[in-house]
């Protein structure tokens, strides 16, 4: 009886403890539960190549000038035709506050010829309205982007239309008589200053710019298909050529030089032979990804070589940029991004016809659904140590299993499974 009662009270107090455990794991995970949660949303990843190199154009240097006043009379990337005029330069300074005057003077009959034409009718007034006030909205976007050069020109054309509108409703009535006294001051002027001012046109047609650096001599597109990682370092701008005149562009075509490890010259190569678009972004400058192509990979040299891109867009924007350093963007990905960790395979047996059995494994995401865990099968777009991005892949009839921007996803939770209640 004894040893009866002995067994009976060991066996109570293992079952007992068995309970205590039980129920101490069970209340641990219920005040430390794991469950973490995050919110997928859209994002794009880029695999890129970093560089550093060279802009190069086909450029001809306008002669310089030693002697006069010289005023430039074309804007940085403007296209001048064969024959345009560059710059004007001046016998003296008389001669130069002669032209102002003349230039102050044609802009004042052009005011009153307008004034004329807006007598005519309102429409012509409500068109001018129309151009103050856009010309007031690119003004102050020009200030706050800094742009200090186009605010200037911006703010010169606002004030002739504000000038020009004043007349339009001032009333005048001798506008004939004005802009007759105005005009032969001009004729006036004009012959006073023929022949104080001497005029430098374009050779050719091109894209005209002020800075010559010297290397439009040493980097030219003939010169591309010889250059190496060694010469390429060690390039040096032609102290001999200078112009106080300027320079043109010529063409549409340019290109961009730069050394870089042959194996991934290589594989550009490659991505381009397949039908992978290369963008080249520069990290100043312009403000978008400019389309290239990988134009040439020159001889190999200590295992670097030195690609060539070639551009045929944007060229007004590059005028200015010579050594330059950039991207070259080969992959854009877009999807939504999870946590790695948040990433699972749930495998599935499922009966084939002929009454085998099989495994199958889908990649998902567990999302929380109300109250309960919802498998989310997805496929994986790009993936790194911190996070991937995914799409859904789902059949026609499962559009509540399609993982969406917003979607609450379970990155740690306790013996996760579909349907199993996460929330209170």
């Amino acid at each position: 009886m004894k040893r009866n009662s002995f067994g009976t009270k060991a066996l109570l107090a293992a079952i007992s403890l068995a309970l205590l455990v039980y129920f101490g794991v069970q209340g641990a995970r219920y005040f430390r539960d794991p469950l973490t949660t995050t919110l997928a949303y859209t994002y794009e990843v880029e695999e890129s190549v970093h560089l550093s190199g060279y802009v190069v154009r086909e450029e001809q240097v306008l002669p310089g000038e030693s002697s006069g006043l010289l005023q430039l009379l074309r804007e940085e990337g403007e296209r001048v035709s064969e024959g345009g005029t560059v710059a004007a330069v001046f016998a003296d300074q008389a001669s130069l506050d002669l032209q102002t005057e003349l230039a102050s003077l044609e802009n004042r009959i052009e005011q009153l010829q307008y004034a004329q034409e807006a007598a005519l009718g309102v429409e012509i007034t409500q068109k001018l309205d129309a151009q103050i006030n856009n010309s007031i909205l690119t003004y102050r976007a020009a200030l706050a982007a800094d742009r200090l050069q186009d605010a200037e020109k911006q703010g010169d054309a606002l004030r002739t239309q504000v000038m020009k509108r004043d007349f339009s409703v001032s009333g005048t009535e001798d506008l004939k008589t004005q802009l007759q006294e105005l005009q032969a001051q001009r004729k006036t002027l004009q012959s006073r200053a023929a022949g104080s001012v001497r005029r430098i046109t374009a050779p050719v047609a091109g894209l005209y710019s002020a800075v010559v650096d010297g290397y439009e001599t040493v980097l030219t597109p003939e010169s591309l298909e010889a250059l190496t990682p060694s010469s390429l370092e060690n390039l040096k701008a032609d102290g001999t050529v200078s112009s106080n005149v300027g320079k043109l562009v010529l063409g549409d075509t340019w290109y961009y030089a730069a050394a870089m490890p042959a194996a991934q010259a290589q594989e550009l190569e490659d991505q381009q032979a397949d039908g992978v678009s290369l963008s080249l972004r520069f990290t100043k400058g312009v403000d978008q990804d400019l389309p290239v192509t990988l134009h040439s990979v020159g001889a190999e040299e200590n295992g670097r070589v030195v690609a060539v891109f070639q551009g045929d867009t944007y060229l007004t924007q590059l005028t200015l940029l010579r050594q330059q350093s950039a991207q070259v963007i080969t992959n854009r990905v877009e999807g939504i991004r999870v946590p790695r960790e948040a990433l699972r395979v749930v495998a599935k047996t499922v009966e084939n016809e002929d009454g085998t059995t099989s495994e199958t494994k889908t990649t998902g995401v567990y999302c929380v659904m109300g109250r309960e865990a919802a498998f989310k099968p997805v496929s994986v777009l790009y993936s790194n140590e911190n996070f991937a991005l995914v799409k859904a892949e789902i059949s026609s009839n499962q559009e509540l299993l399609r993982l969406r921007p917003g979607d609450e996803v379970i990155v740690k939770a306790y013996d996760l499974y579909d349907g199993k209640v996460v929330g209170e």
